[in-house]
């Protein structure tokens, strides 16, 4: 019989949605970190590239019904670097975020942490496109536990190039808008994220993810979370998140 961390993996490698686990479904929010842990694992993506933090800001977490932030692990094949090109085909229920993003400079060990600790094992800082898929249906009825065993919603990313000024730039005044095909969808601050992008790395260190994982690594990539909420992609489109601090990435969707 199939472990879960093998059913959620053979659902999306064939096309599919997040699978019915009945009984092997996650029942609380350590558990959903255990699975995701497995499934990680499943992926040969021990460590990862990086880390994903869902719901960071007030908003998201009432459009997705939670509680608190989220943490997921990111494959080194689903993240590209400046301009991206996906394929509609790959998703069930393709979007995409407008996300600050980072590289780590230092291995930060699993704990207690605040702004000020994590600050200096921050190298570089850049504009970051996160692309996510609804692969639930009903999220809210998925749950946080079974959320958070399918990487909260994580499907790849872009990462823009490392913004000068770093370290010294205000992330929480970075502005942030969303643009698909020249259009703007959405727009928002630094601030959106926890307070302060540092205060969502803070978090992430001191996550079920973090212990789970080791710590975060030197290399890794961090998305701290969307300044903006989720726009979510009717077709072929161009998408672009440009912030006034960090610069633009782009991704193109056919």
């Amino acid at each position: 019989m199939m472990d879960a961390a093998e059913q959620i993996l053979s659902e999306r490698r064939a096309g599919r949605g997040f699978p019915a686990l009945g009984a092997d479904a996650p029942a609380d929010v350590a558990a959903g970190y255990a699975l995701q842990f497995r499934l990680a694992q499943a992926m040969g993506a021990v460590p990862p590239a990086g880390f994903k933090i869902g719901a960071t800001a007030p908003g998201m977490r009432a459009y997705l019904g939670l509680e608190h932030p989220c943490a997921g692990f990111c494959p080194a094949a689903g993240i590209q670097e400046r301009a991206g090109r996906f394929r509609l085909a790959d998703y069930v229920r393709p979007g995409v975020e407008c996300e600050i993003g980072l590289r780590l400079g230092h291995d930060l060990a699993f704990g207690e942490h605040d702004r000020d600790s994590v600050a200096g094992a921050v190298e570089h800082v850049f504009a970051a496109i996160e692309v996510v898929d609804d692969r639930y249906g009903d999220f809210r009825a998925v749950g946080a536990p079974g959320l958070i065993a399918d990487q909260v919603f994580h499907a790849g990313g872009v990462l823009g190039a490392p913004a000068s000024g770093w370290p010294g730039l205000d992330l929480p005044a970075a502005r942030g808008r969303l643009l698909v095909d020249g259009a703007e969808r959405a727009q928002g601050t630094g601030a959106e994220l926890l307070g302060h992008p540092l205060d969502a790395l803070a978090w992430l260190a001191g996550s079920p993810a973090a212990e789970l994982f080791g710590g975060l690594r030197a290399g890794q990539v961090v998305f701290l979370g969307s300044v903006t909420p989720v726009v979510w992609l009717e077709g072929p489109c161009e998408v672009v998140v440009a912030f006034d601090l960090l610069g633009e990435v782009s991704a193109s969707f056919a």
